[in-house]
């Protein structure tokens, strides 16, 4: 166990993310290569994705345990203490000498043999404090600083639901997104139904349940491995949607016949809920960024490959920017926007996330999404539809955005969500998710009208 391939990995994939690599893009290059035993790389990702998440928790104690000692170690030896404190602060599965030892025998095997005493030290000190009941993590006395300490938040994020839903619930939110995430998926009724699915998961002793809300939604409840082996995927029966991301064709409620633009539509999964929605009759405008000389990107490819794979024939691809679309005005009767956001509502998904953005970027991306919503309002027929979406819990992209756009078109109004969607209905007449509430993925949508 001492020279664990795992946590070898783990480190490496650790040194990219500092380096400024992706939290996924760098677990998927290391274990690309690897011929890792399912165990492994399942230790692999929760000691990335681990270590990631409780960035800020993990480096209060290294600052608690080792004062100022720690403070001036390498870098290389603060990710491996992380990589220690991480499994005996959250993994019950690991024995806590293992996590001592193993981290140790990496660091000398990494270059920092010199400083593996202090790595040791530090490691069994928090074990030593822990035995006697005496938790190291030091919290300051401002109740939201302490959240943001204790769940591994930046302040910013903290101080951000806190205005919208109270330190209490804050703090629920916070401890949400750092539980693994649900897989759900939903169900294609054009070539199956809900029934054939759930017998055929319980003749593989695949555990899944239905979701409150969401017709065609089943939650896995148990991690499956490669998901092109399941029952059904190759035939097109389901597609891998959290069940926030379902509801919102719901709000568009396309009719068959319909032509619908999909602003942002790359990887697919709204497009192609739409087209079932629609029984697949009718046109679906796929727009993306283009790739090299205004080609189907990869990204765009993606959408196409999802629709082959279900079976649907009315989604067309569409590359360009949709902020200057002028051949699309006056066509469609639904446009959704999807747009690009910071994902405040997805961070257990994403590790590195929350450390990424910033005030600073939110406010780029607030006029990105104002550009889109002024733009793709000019596509719909007089009597269209307009649906806007994003997976943030931020009002500056949500109600902001769409408050400045009523302010500006006067002749434009919110439109009353279906009755199937009122228990995530607001006040303001928007759909807002609220996962610690809703138990899925944050979500803001909303649909508007002339």
């Amino acid at each position: 166990m001492a020279d664990s391939p795992a946590r070898q990995l783990a480190f490496e994939a650790l040194q990219a993310i500092e380096r400024g690599a992706y939290a996924d893009v760098a677990l998927h290059r290391g274990l690309r290569p690897r011929s890792l035993a399912g165990r492994d790389r399942a230790l692999t990702t929760e000691l990335v994705y681990g270590s990631v998440r409780r960035q800020r928790t993990l480096d209060a104690l290294i600052d608690a345990l080792g004062k100022k000692t720690a403070r001036q170690q390498p870098m290389a030896v603060r990710l491996l203490l992380r990589l220690g404190l991480y499994q005996l602060r959250y993994l019950d599965s690991v024995p806590p000498s293992a996590a001592v030892n193993t981290t140790v025998d990496l660091a000398k095997a990494n270059g920092q043999g010199r400083l593996s005493g202090v790595v040791n030290g530090i490691l069994r000190q928090y074990l030593r404090r822990q035995s006697q009941g005496d938790d190291p993590l030091q919290l300051p006395a401002d109740p939201a600083r302490a959240i943001g300490i204790r769940h591994s938040f930046p302040d910013w994020i903290v101080q951000l639901w806190q205005e919208q839903i109270g330190l209490d619930e804050t703090a629920a939110l916070c401890d949400w997104f750092n539980r693994t995430p649900y897989l759900d998926l939903r169900v294609n009724p054009l070539q199956t139904n809900m029934t054939e699915v759930e017998s055929a998961f319980e003749a593989h002793g695949i555990p899944w349940e239905s979701i409150p809300h969401v017709p065609q939604g089943l939650r896995l409840l148990e991690h499956v491995g490669d998901l092109s082996k399941l029952p059904g995927y190759a035939e097109g029966w389901w597609s891998v949607q959290d069940a926030s991301a379902q509801l919102v064709a719901y709000l568009a409620d396309p009719q068959p016949g319909q032509v619908i633009i999909d602003a942002c539509a790359a990887p697919g999964g709204k497009a192609t809920h739409l087209a079932e929605r629609m029984g697949d009759r009718g046109t679906i405008w796929a727009c993306d960024l283009p790739g090299k000389r205004k080609s189907v990107s990869p990204r765009l490819q993606k959408v196409i490959e999802n629709a082959q794979r279900l079976g649907l024939h009315s989604i067309k691809p569409s590359p360009g920017d949709s902020r200057d679309r002028p051949e699309l005005y006056g066509l469609a009767d639904r446009v959704l926007i999807d747009a690009p956001c910071s994902g405040l509502g997805t961070l257990h998904r994403h590790a590195d996330a929350r450390w990424r953005q910033s005030p600073a970027s939110v406010a780029q991306l607030t006029q990105l999404q104002g550009d889109l919503l002024r733009s793709t309002a000019e596509w719909l027929k007089p009597d269209g539809r307009l649906i806007y979406a994003t997976c943030t819990l931020n009002p500056p992209e949500n109600q902001s955005v769409i408050q400045d756009f009523l302010a500006e078109h006067s002749d434009w109004r919110i439109l009353p969500p279906p009755a199937a969607l009122q228990p995530f209905a607001d006040d303001g007449g928007w759909i807002e998710i609220w996962p610690h509430r809703h138990e899925m993925d944050g979500f803001f949508m909303v649909a508007l009208g002339r």
